[in-house]
């Protein structure tokens, strides 16, 4: 599809083959990124889930945590998953040592909220923006959002907690909705990176 926009998924750790998946049957061309002129070549990002501390030091190692966040800064469209949602936080709570995030969702998260690997779950969640039955999210070591500030949209909860939220060109879901073939918030996001594509070209 010759006006599919071009995604990338940050390839430094986690479950990156099924995010370019995903994006390739939500009508996007779809890349890993792992380095600054990877970055710069696409019109939108998923930050996967995976070990937030490791992405966040193997971003800064290769070189691409500040290009990153300028891109951000800048408005290019970006959504994180699981560990992607905490890269995404303004602030985490009880952050690892040398822990940063790339920033842009004014929110507080709470790493591991939902417990440990073992206490991994599946729920059904209502998002607003995606049409239809609600979506089947998958909950791995799942953080949940504290705070939001004015700016932020909450998009879902689950158990009383935010799960998923949107500030202008950033989404941030807990949860894997990348792990169901059910790929209708990739089609969200793949809409917020056509709609930021056109609104530049104006």
């Amino acid at each position: 599809m010759t006006d599919a926009p071009v995604i990338g998924v940050l390839a430094l750790q986690g479950d990156v083959r099924e995010h370019l998946i995903a994006l390739a049957a939500a009508d996007a061309v779809a890349r890993p990124v792992r380095r600054p002129e990877e970055l710069a070549e696409v019109d939108g990002l998923v930050i996967p889930g995976g070990e937030s501390t490791t992405i966040s030091k193997l971003a800064i190692l290769f070189g691409v945590m500040e290009p990153l966040r300028a891109r951000v800064q800048g408005g290019m469209p970006v959504y994180g998953t699981c560990a992607g949602m905490i890269m995404l936080a303004d602030k985490i709570l009880d952050p690892r040592s040398g822990q940063e995030t790339v920033g842009g969702i004014d929110m507080i998260v709470r790493r591991n909220a939902f417990g440990r690997q073992n206490e991994s779950f599946e729920a059904a969640v209502d998002v607003n923006g995606v049409e239809g039955h609600p979506v089947e999210g998958v909950f791995i070591r799942a953080p949940w959002v504290e705070s939001v500030g004015a700016a932020v949209e909450v998009l879902a909860e689950h158990d009383g907690h935010i799960v998923a939220v949107r500030q202008g060109n950033a989404l941030a879901t807990s949860f894997h909705p990348e792990l169901t073939g059910d790929h209708r918030v990739h089609g969200l996001f793949v809409d917020m990176v056509r709609a930021s594509r056109t609104a530049e070209s104006l």
